[in-house]
Order: structure tokens, then C-alpha cells, then sequence
């Protein structure tokens, strides 16, 4: 145990105490600050959008440029040629051409570039409202009759179960704030399998392409050396993660009394967020880091250079892909597809799949467990099997690419099987 310590702690502080290690530490923080920094100095930097207003109502067009937005104001300009030529002379950011003919609004917006979602939605939402005044007045409607009329219909989900007698009870429906959270965790995931994959490989092959592999096993066994690495590099992602959830901690600590953050946490309690659902979704996200570190060095083992794990680790990186894309497309669309109930119980992809189900509640904690048990026997066989197979390719350096070192690697462990049994 003390060699595998010692190896797991060169890797670990290696790693931790590595410029990339600090960049990629401080590259969240720096975006974040600078998305802050864009949104608080938008207002003060940002000029008032112009937008000249042509129609065959002069009173209505009036009225429209009296009226004032944060994002544009509307200046009346008597012909689209006037229009045309303060645009040409940057008078105008756009101009709109109003049509009211046969009590139909027509509005077309022309514009040199993109105006912005924000304020093209805005300009549409006021069209249809002129819209339905014009409908309204024709019909003799008064304001408030028009307002019933646009008044929405009211839509409430309940969540239900049934106890064992079969009576129907009514509770409160969390799968908002799960979804929210299985997305977050599920992002985070993702980002750390592809970050930490190749410093995996690049970790286990690291040493067979310098050669100097046979005198590291002169002094310890190849599956010490390999755990060693292993929990090395596990430990360094473990270290960001309790870094970040530091941050969040103090950061909450500090910003919980702005009006912002309490409207986004009113009626968010503990019991919407602890439960089995926070267990099972922690356990998968644990597993799945735990399981692609393993299948990482797996790859790594079976280079013979440290330059070819990138190429060794692409596929764990299409496979992580294809349970993130299932899961986060079909998560909120179409919990009920076949699809997404098959590959929640596969290894490797249930730990992106499984928690959306949990969110959505269309699995039951039974379920739940079940997947986590195939993906423990998964990782247990598979670490077992990555151990064993390390110890047999530690000095195969072969040419011929992954496929051909994972056979020749197999074919040798099948010969020292054989030789043992004898």
C-alpha cells in the first residue's frame, strides 16, 4: 500500500500543481466574471436603437412614436424613400413600413443588420396587439371585453399517487428543480470525462513511451502502478470538483439575500432537493467518473507512445456523446420512449440517461437501483479486467494501433492463464 500511495500521490501533486491544472481551475471563474461584466455594462454602453416608422396612418404612427421602450424608439418619417435614405446615412438602424389597409396590420422591418431577438419579438408582439385593438374596435368591443377574450387558459399539473389501498392522494410536483438539477450534474459529467479522459491515458502511457517501464516493475507490481495512477488522476478531478462546490458555497453564503437569487430559490426547500432522487443522481454521476477513468486508462494502457491517446480516447468520447445527446434530447421531450427506458440500464450511458428519468419521475427507485448494481458490476469487472490486461500489455509496445495491442494483449493473458494452469 505504501508504493500505491506513493504513486498516487507524484501523480496527484504533478497534476494539481501543473499551469493547466490552474487555467482550467480559473477558466469558469473568469468566464462567469466576464459574462457579469458584459451584462452589468450593457445598459451604460449600449445606444438607444432608432427605428424610422412609415405608414398610411400618420395618427397611429404618432401615437407609436410617443410610446418608449428600453431596446428602440420610433421616429416617424413621412416615405420609405426618406426612410431608405436615413438609413443609407446611419440616421436609422432600421425602418418599419406599417400597413393598416382593410383593418389588417402589415408590418415589414427592413434593416442593414440583425436588430436582436429581443427587440424583433417586441416589435412583433406590438403588431398583434395593434392587431387585435383594430379586430376589437370594428367589432364594437370595449377594453375590457378585449381583454377577456386574450385573458389565457389556466393549465395546473398535479402529481398523484396511489397508497395501498388504491385512494388517490395529491402531492407536489418537483420535476422542474430535478430536471434542472440532473441537467447541471449531467453537463458537469460530460465535461469531466472528456477533460480528465486523455489526462488519464496520457498519465498510464506515459511511461511505456519513455521506455522505462521495466525498471518501475523491477520495484512494484504493474496493477499497484496501475491503480496508482488511477486514483492519482481521480483524486485531481475530485480536487476541482470540491473546489467549484466551495465556490458555489461561499458564493450563496454571499449573494443569498439579493432579490435575485431569492426569487430563483422561492419555494425551493430541502425536500425538493434531498431525497432518493439527489442520491441516485450523485451515485450515478460518481460511477460514470469512476467507470470512464477506468475505461480512459484501459485505452491508455494500450498505446505505445503518449502522442496516440488522443486517438485512443476518442471513442470513450462518442460514447459519453451518444448518452448525453439521449439523454438531453429525450429527457424532457419523450421521457416514455423506448429508447431512453432501454439505455438508462446500459453501462456507460445510464449515468446520463438514469438521473433525466429520475427527474422526470417516469422510473421508479426500484429501477433505479437496479441500473446502479449493472453499473457497479460493470465498473468492478471492467477495473478488474482493465488491471489484469495492464499487467499483460505494460511492455507490448506495438505499431499496429489499439485494436491490434488489445488482441495481442488478450492472446498473452490467455498464455499466462494456460502456464498457471499447468
Amino acid at each position: 500500500m505504501s508504493k500505491f500511495w506513493i504513486i498516487a500521490s507524484d501523480v496527484y501533486k504533478k497534476n494539481v500543481k501543473s499551469v493547466s491544472f490552474v487555467i482550467m481551475i480559473l477558466v469558469p471563474f473568469i468566464v462567469m466574471g466576464i459574462i457579469y461584466a458584459a451584462g452589468s455594462l450593457a445598459g451604460g454602453f449600449s445606444e438607444e436603437t432608432k427605428v424610422g416608422l412609415v405608414s398610411d396612418n400618420q395618427e397611429l404612427a404618432t401615437q407609436l412614436a410617443k410610446s418608449k421602450t428600453d431596446d428602440y424608439t420610433f421616429k416617424v418619417v413621412s416615405s420609405q424613400d426618406e426612410a431608405e435614405k436615413q438609413l443609407k446615412d446611419k440616421d436609422l438602424e432600421a425602418f418599419l413600413v406599417l400597413d393598416t389597409k382593410n383593418d389588417q396590420v402589415q408590418g415589414k422591418l427592413y434593416a442593414e443588420s440583425s436588430l436582436g431577438t429581443t427587440t424583433e419579438l417586441m416589435m412583433s408582439q406590438m403588431l398583434n396587439g395593434l392587431q387585435s385593438s383594430l379586430k376589437a374596435s370594428k367589432l364594437n368591443l370595449t377594453a375590457d371585453q378585449l381583454a377577456s377574450l386574450s385573458q389565457p387558459a389556466n393549465f395546473e399539473k398535479t402529481k398523484v399517487s396511489f397508497d395501498d389501498n388504491g385512494k388517490m392522494t395529491t402531492g407536489q410536483d418537483n420535476t422542474g428543480i430535478q430536471s434542472a438539477m440532473s441537467f447541471v450534474i449531467t453537463i458537469i459529467l460530460w465535461v469531466i470525462i472528456i477533460t480528465y479522459a486523455s489526462i488519464i491515458a496520457q498519465e498510464i502511457a506515459s511511461e511505456k513511451g519513455t521506455r522505462i517501464m521495466e525498471v518501475i516493475l523491477s520495484s512494484t507490481k504493474a496493477q499497484t502502478h496501475f491503480y496508482g495512477k488511477l486514483t492519482g488522476v481521480i483524486l485531481v478531478a475530485l480536487t476541482q470538483i470540491v473546489i467549484y462546490a466551495a465556490a458555489i458555497g461561499i458564493g450563496y453564503s454571499q449573494l443569498k439575500n439579493l432579490d435575485m437569487v431569492k426569487s430563483l430559490l422561492e419555494g425551493l426547500s430541502t425536500t425538493n432537493i434531498l431525497g432518493s432522487f439527489l442520491y441516485f443522481t450523485l451515485a450515478f454521476f460518481v460511477l460514470g467518473v469512476l467507470v470512464y477513468s477506468v475505461l480512459a486508462a484501459l485505452c491508455g494502457s494500450l498505446v505505445s507512445k503518449p502522442e496516440d491517446t488522443a486517438k485512443a480516447v476518442q471513442p470513450i468520447i462518442y460514447i459519453a456523446m451518444i448518452g448525453y445527446f439521449i439523454g438531453i434530447s429525450l429527457g424532457t421531450t419523450d421521457p416514455q420512449n423506448i429508447v431512453i427506458k432501454v439505455s438508462s440500464y446500459i453501462p456507460l450511458i445510464s449515468s446520463f440517461i438514469m438521473p433525466i428519468r429520475l427527474a422526470s419521475e417516469t422510473v421508479t427507485n426500484t429501477g433505479a437501483m437496479i441500473s446502479v448494481l449493472i453499473l457497479v458490476v460493470f465498473g468492478v469487472l471492467l477495473t478488474m479486467f482493465s488491471a489484469k490486461l495492464y499487467k499483460s500489455n505494460v511492455l507490448v509496445y506495438s505499431e499496429g494501433g489499439v485494436l491490434k495491442s488489445l488482441k495481442q494483449s488478450i492472446s498473452i493473458l490467455r498464455n499466462e492463464r494456460k502456464k498457471v494452469a499447468k
